[in-house]
């Protein structure tokens, strides 16, 4: 039985200091020269994704931006995408209407951009985007009409609640929504995405690719749920969302515990090839 092993980044793989620990790389890249087959699934993109787990082997394609990309970690090929069509101009007329300014994750004369606005940006998303300085994504704009430049696959909003929530309730069925609180600045955040995009229809295709027959894996947070329901064992650490912690196998130890590591160190034997 062929078996692979998916974890989530942020509050899961990755400590509260946003990076693996050189204890978990170790353990994860001594077995992935054993064989197993390992691969993350996160919202972060390639660049950041990869900066934060500097040091960790993971040879098989990525998935990015919750699902909206798969990545050839090596070559940096997107290797499948989803896009948002002309339908995004519809949403946006939602958003400004309701004067949120999102984070507008395009494809621009074939590069990946980032385009805000930042007179208009909330403090959460200032916050979010004086972090990113340096990025080559990074492209600020004044006029709102920027925001629908490019071909579209993901949108951030962070914002109070009582902005975000109706938006959600609103177009939850028709896209792929994360609604939650940021681990790290407690900001309300609403992700939207592509109807089809999910980890777990991202991990369905890596699973086919390299015809596994059975999958782990591992998480803390509400946008985990769809990949820990298409699992055969689903295990949550200990600082994972409750409701994600009802789905779960079972709770393992917090990421600041290197509870992905360990667990994996301990078990991995079972499920060797």
């Amino acid at each position: 039985m062929k078996t692979l092993f998916v974890s989530d980044l942020d509050g899961t793989l990755l400590r509260s200091n946003q990076k693996t620990s050189e204890y978990t790389n170790k353990v994860i890249n001594t077995l992935v020269e054993q064989g197993m087959l390992f691969s993350y699934a996160t919202a972060r993109s390639l660049i950041t994704a990869k900066k934060v787990t500097e040091g960790l082997s993971a040879r098989i394609p990525l998935i990015l931006y919750n699902g909206a990309f798969i990545m050839d970690n090596v070559t940096e090929e997107i290797m499948y995408a989803h896009y948002f069509g002309v339908t995004v101009n519809v949403l946006l007329n939602e958003l400004l209407g309701n004067k949120i300014y999102p984070i507008v994750y395009a494809h621009i004369d074939g590069r990946e951009k980032m385009t805000f606005i930042p007179r208009l940006s909330s403090k959460g998303l200032k916050t979010f985007t004086d972090s990113r300085k340096g990025d080559v994504r990074i492209n600020p704009v004044d006029d709102p009409e920027d925001l629908r430049n490019g071909n579209t696959f993901y949108m951030t909003c962070i914002d109070e609640p009582e902005k975000l929530y109706p938006v959600y309730e609103k177009y939850k069925d028709m896209y792929h929504c994360v609604y939650h609180v940021d681990i790290y600045t407690h900001d309300q955040w609403l992700e939207i995405m592509p109807a089809e995009t999910s980890k777990a229809a991202a991990i369905s295709r890596l699973m086919e690719q390299f015809s596994c027959d059975k999958l782990v894996v591992f998480g803390d947070g509400k946008n985990d749920l769809d990949m820990f329901e298409i699992a055969d064992e689903g295990y949550a650490v200990a600082n994972a969302d409750e409701e994600l912690k009802k789905k779960a196998a079972c709770i393992i130890r917090s990421n600041d515990e290197d509870g992905v590591a360990r667990w994996l160190e301990e078990h991995y034997v079972q499920y060797r090839q």
